[in-house]
Parts: structure tokens; C-alpha cells; sequence
């Protein structure tokens, strides 16, 4: 992953912080993320994020479920292990009824789990750079990416005046990487920010 700087804002409340990612998004700058002790509501549209497609994964999911569910148990029937059970017919498909919901739900449940820790980035031995330690604890912080457009000191003015205190800027992985907090592979840490 690429090491980039940030500018991290600290806000005390949401009513302050809200108005920052509007006008953080109206001046242009590139919002990274906004780290929060609880959902805030209505802020995903404040910051851009378009809604999930986690329901449409499930669907495909669920799909996937039926079809392996009805095509196993008719290849079972009908081509591996025939049997002629009482003149029944090979394909009863009212009997493969409560197979075919329990691998549906089966697959979309699993599948929509994993999705979802993909999507956020929840695996074990994933690594995040934490911009402060109480940023999912009591205080909400913003995250503006520097890019070549922009500067850090009018980006600090700016933070400030939209309410935020204890603004700092740091350099830190752009993503998640696998890896452990007590090793770190390089000391990205130890350089300047300016660098």
C-alpha cells in the first residue's frame, strides 16, 4: 500500500462535526474517512458514500444456494443413485422444498458475512493505522488525504475554524496490510510528514 499524509481533525460533538464533512466536501478537499464512537445519522450521504450493494451480493448469494441445493440432489436422484422408491418419481421437487431454504439461507448468510468483513476490511492479521486512540471512544475525527493541490497549513485553518481542535498531520499507510502491532515491517512512522 502507498504511504500518504493526512491532516486529522478531532471534533467533540456531531452537531460541530456534521457541518465539517459539508464543508470539508463543498471547499474540494479529499475527505479519507470519519472515524465515530456511534452510527451518526445521515452522515454516509454527507460524506458521498454510495449506498451498499451488500443486498444484491446476498441475492446472487442466495441464488447460488438454490441452484447447487436442486442441481445436487437431482443429479443424486436421477443420475448417481436412482432409486425406484414406491413408484415415486425421480425429481420430487416438494421434497427437496426444505433442503433447497436451508443452503439458500445457508449461502446467503455466509456469504453476506464474508462480504461484509471484505467490504470492511474486518480479517484476522489485518492491520489499520489508528490516526488517534479515541477516535471510536468519545471523539469523532476527520481524515483529509493531502494531495498535490492542496496544503496542510490551509487545510489546519480551515479544520480549526470548522470546530475541530487537537489538528495534526501524519503519515500513514493509504489502506489496510497484513501484519502485527508490535512488528513493524518499516518505520514509516519515524519519517517526517513532510518527506
Amino acid at each position: 500500500m502507498a504511504v500518504k499524509n493526512f491532516v486529522v481533525g478531532l471534533f467533540d460533538d456531531e452537531a460541530v462535526l456534521f457541518p465539517a464533512v459539508k464543508k470539508v466536501r463543498t471547499a474540494g478537499y479529499k475527505l479519507h474517512d470519519v472515524y465515530t464512537p456511534f452510527p451518526v445519522h445521515g452522515l454516509d450521504h454527507a460524506m458521498g458514500l454510495r449506498e451498499t450493494s451488500l443486498h444484491t451480493a446476498g441475492f446472487i448469494y442466495g441464488i447460488t444456494g438454490t441452484t447447487t441445493a436442486l442441481t445436487f440432489m437431482s443429479w443424486v436422484f436421477n443420475v448417481d443413485w436412482p432409486l425406484n422408491i414406491g413408484g415415486k418419481p425421480h425429481f420430487p421437487l416438494p421434497a427437496f422444498i426444505p433442503i433447497t431454504f436451508e443452503l439458500t439461507v445457508l449461502f446467503a448468510a455466509v456469504g453476506m458475512v464474508m462480504t461484509f468483513c471484505y467490504l470492511c476490511q474486518l480479517m484476522p492479521g489485518v492491520k489499520k493505522h489508528i490516526f488517534h486512540p479515541r477516535q471510536t471512544d468519545d471523539k469523532f475525527v476527520m481524515v483529509i488525504e493531502l494531495t498535490e493541490k492542496s496544503n496542510a497549513e490551509e487545510i489546519k485553518r480551515f479544520l480549526n475554524e470548522a470546530g475541530a481542535h487537537d489538528i495534526n498531520e501524519q503519515r500513514a499507510e493509504a489502506g489496510w496490510w497484513y501484519g502485527r502491532y508490535d512488528k513493524n515491517d518499516e518505520d514509516i512512522y519515524a519519517r517526517p510528514a513532510n518527506a
